[in-house]
């Protein structure tokens, strides 16, 4: 497929299942996974459907579903040795979802031998949709995205962070941390566009960053683990620090550990 015919698949099916339930969903529609973990009837419709029109086109590949993982996590094993798989993020940014709140997406990324190769981010309640391919750049409603350099003086960088426990914790010689918009498919895009220097998440499950990787990558950017490591979409458990680029990486994540 084409990668605007994915962009478009995304687009109808939050048509389709995702905007009808947008503040009206019942209690009956919402569930937990673990506590505080909100699963609804659009996610599972959403990644459904994504999942069907993906392996029609690829019938090779592995789709590595959010939902799909969370009933039968071997899957996460055969996504990791897989040449070929997607990774689906249905409604990320659930929580948001649930609570009538804007800032959620729907999201896949394509991998190759261990490599993001197109990624596709669709913001359904603010009508944007980003693109990325391997080196052919990140898009944005047509417009190529280029993130903007981060201030010359590192105590201006604005860094986020998903983890609720490191909001406000002081990196030596940067602000304290605040809060993203506790959705990645909204995280990435103002890194990128330069709502935020840096963004430090504490888990790195694929669905929820590998779209945003090459999207980031592709404009600019940089995205590591808290190890020192690159980003690898195989491998989770390491925490990441997403930046404007590699030199702003390597300060915050010596800081990070200082």
């Amino acid at each position: 497929m084409e990668t605007e015919a994915i962009l478009t698949l995304l687009k109808d099916v939050a048509d389709e299942v995702i905007n009808p339930r947008f503040r009206d969903l019942s209690d009956a529609q919402v569930t937990e996974k673990n506590p505080g973990d909100l699963v609804t009837v659009a996610d599972h419709e959403a990644e459904v459907l994504i999942t069907e029109a993906l392996l029609a086109a690829y019938p090779e590949a592995v789709v590595l579903g959010e939902e799909a993982y969370a009933a039968d996590p071997a899957l996460l094993e055969k996504y990791a040795a897989a040449d070929h798989a997607f990774t689906v993020d249905p409604v990320d940014g659930t929580k948001n979802f649930v609570h009538g709140k804007k800032d959620h997406a729907v999201m896949v990324a394509e991998v190759r031998a261990g490599e993001v190769t197109r990624a596709w981010i669709w913001q359904p309640q603010h009508g944007l949709g980003y693109t990325a391919e391997r080196g052919a750049g990140a898009w944005v409603s047509g417009g190529r995205l280029t993130r903007p350099a981060p201030p010359t003086e590192q105590m201006e960088w604005r860094g986020i962070t998903s983890r609720r426990r490191w909001v406000g914790r002081e990196l030596p010689g940067l602000r304290p941390l605040e809060l993203t918009w506790v959705c990645c498919g909204v995280d990435y895009p103002h890194l990128v566009t330069g709502h935020a220097d840096f963004v430090i998440s504490g888990y790195d499950n694929p669905w929820d960053h590998a779209p945003g990787s090459l999207i980031l990558s592709e404009a600019g950017g940089y995205l590591g683990t808290l190890d020192g490591e690159p980003y690898d979409p195989r491998v989770s458990g390491k925490g990441l620090i997403g930046a404007a680029d590699r030199a702003t990486y390597d300060v915050v994540l010596d800081r990070f550990h200082s």
